[in-house]
């Protein structure tokens, strides 16, 4: 409104815009509606567009995008990947807490690295194969695809960096919180805003991971990690697997 009339008043230009909002839900939900905006406008007082403007911005936040119906042939995926890091996860931990019962308590690497290098990476190409048999793989899939394979090539790789460092081996897992925080971040960017919250917890529990080994309680970090992933890919996996069966 402001590019065809320079001198139109904020709230004047506010209730046109409310008007012209695309999504049905952030426009007015009444002619009525409406009109007591503009009686209020005319009154000089206080109108329901500019109140009701920081819910919509919260609103416009975490809402879904025009590509969130892609993740209806993820639902399943999901929920089975959430399983997968469960798995990976407590047999990365009972490992680690084996080792540090040792006499050495220096724990070897090629035990994870079989488990996150060929585990995870066999995993992959399951899940890959699986999704090509339900159907043609869209351009933005393929974005999401790569941002998760970067991820898994980082966690990989976090290995070697510990031993370049000379670190002991999981040292740096608290990275992963890091790592999936980011992948659910861009995700949240792409698909919906709901991912935002995952995005938050797992960034969170990359610092709690940091933390915990310093506390004197058992070193469950990763433990922990895999079961806040899980039910980060769980709970969408479940929704939207629900939406596509309720669509068909």
């Amino acid at each position: 409104p402001r590019l065809l009339n320079q001198s139109i008043e904020p709230d004047l230009e506010m209730i046109t815009l409310k008007c012209l909002q695309k999504p049905t839900d952030l426009r007015y939900a009444t002619a009525d509606a409406l009109a007591d905006d503009l009686e209020a406008w005319l009154a000089n007082e206080p109108i329901q567009a500019r109140s009701s403007h920081f819910t919509q911005v919260l609103s416009r936040f975490f809402r879904e995008t025009h590509h969130a119906g892609l993740l209806e042939n993820w639902g399943v995926l999901w929920m089975l990947h959430s399983l997968v890091l469960l798995v990976l996860c407590g047999i990365t931990n009972l490992l680690q807490l084996l080792h540090s019962e040792s006499s050495t308590g220096i724990a070897p690497r090629l035990p994870y690295l079989g488990l996150w290098i060929l585990g995870l990476g066999f995993w992959a190409f399951v899940f890959w194969e699986i999704r090509k048999r339900s159907g043609p793989i869209t351009f933005v899939e393929r974005q999401v695809a790569h941002v998760w394979a970067g991820s898994m090539i980082c966690s990989s790789l976090l290995f070697g960096v510990e031993f370049l460092l000379g670190l002991p081996v999981l040292s740096l897992s608290p990275v992963l919180g890091l790592i999936s925080g980011m992948v659910f971040l861009v995700k949240a960017g792409i698909l919906s805003g709901a991912f935002y919250v995952q995005s938050l917890v797992l960034f969170a529990t990359g610092l709690v991971m940091a933390v915990l080994p310093g506390t004197g309680l058992p070193n469950v970090g990763i433990s922990l990690f895999g079961v806040v992933s899980a039910v980060c890919f769980f709970v969408p996996g479940l929704k939207y697997w629900r939406q596509r069966n309720a669509g068909r």
